[in-house]
């Protein structure tokens, strides 16, 4: 080969590695890559903390996550809160919200970043409702939940009860603090009501807690097949994120994972 072939092949072969690099640099760098955004959205009575076993597994299987300290004053307020942090990523997120969560997200699920819904034991209210109208009627025999006459226009479960109640299979010793450690719920939050619930144009998933006693399971299921959810049940209290992380991690990897296979 002459000297004047052999510069032009060694050219032509840079160009290509040059072409490929770039190519490559522009490309997803793998599955990871194409994971969603999950963000937790606590209910009323609790923190985010109460998300900490779910977080440590979803992380640990290479998710993004955020937990949303929402206050729980408003429902106005939540929703602001939760649309910052959802805000603040990337890409497509997987909204997941327990209890009051539930009215939360079906509320900002409406961001165009939110790719779907998770309930966990959660309210799902349809256009017009809010935790206030879906308690009112209570079916008989229904459990009631404890909960103490408002005081400054919040709300309190009594501590005594606040165990047997909403964190049944939890240990004691959580349960005796999570029952210390209460947020006051917001009168004002619980009569918050929905004007355009996200399930409707979006997929949902939703986890039935059988054992619950402040949604009634019956209650859950209902919504749940109102809003069309993909359902999966599972023993467990109110506080089913707390006692079994690894079923409520499950749901919202089946859910991120149904968002990934959409995509492609």
């Amino acid at each position: 080969m002459s000297t004047r072939k052999l510069s032009k092949f060694v050219a032509a072969v840079c160009s290509a590695a040059m072409l490929a690099s770039t190519a490559a640099s522009a490309a997803p760098a793998g599955p990871a890559a194409a994971k969603p955004s999950i963000v937790l959205v606590h209910g009323g009575f609790v923190d985010g903390s109460g998300w900490e076993g779910v977080h440590k597994i979803l992380k640990k299987d290479g998710y993004d996550v955020t937990i949303v300290q929402n206050p729980t004053v408003s429902l106005a307020d939540d929703v602001a809160v939760t649309k910052r942090v959802i805000a603040a990523k990337p890409g497509p997120v997987v909204l997941v919200g327990h209890s009051y969560g539930g009215v939360v997200i079906t509320e900002a699920g409406n961001d165009e970043k939110v790719a779907s819904l998770v309930y966990i034991a959660a309210f799902a209210p349809d256009k017009g409702e809010s935790v206030q109208s879906l308690i009112k009627d209570p079916q008989p025999g229904a459990p009631v939940p404890p909960i103490l006459p408002p005081r400054d226009g919040f709300l309190l479960l009594d501590k005594t009860k606040f165990a047997a109640s909403f964190a049944a299979d939890v240990k004691p010793q959580t349960a005796a603090f999570m029952a210390d450690s209460q947020v006051p719920w917001g009168v004002e939050a619980l009569g918050g009501a929905v004007t355009e619930p996200a399930w409707k144009a979006k997929p949902s998933w939703y986890l039935v807690a059988k054992d619950d006693k402040m949604i009634p399971p019956p209650a859950q299921r209902l919504m749940s097949k109102r809003a069309g959810a993909t359902v999966v049940e599972t023993p467990g209290s109110h506080a089913v994120y707390v006692s079994r992380p690894q079923a409520v991690a499950d749901l919202i990897k089946q859910a991120a994972h149904n968002m990934v296979v959409a995509a492609k």
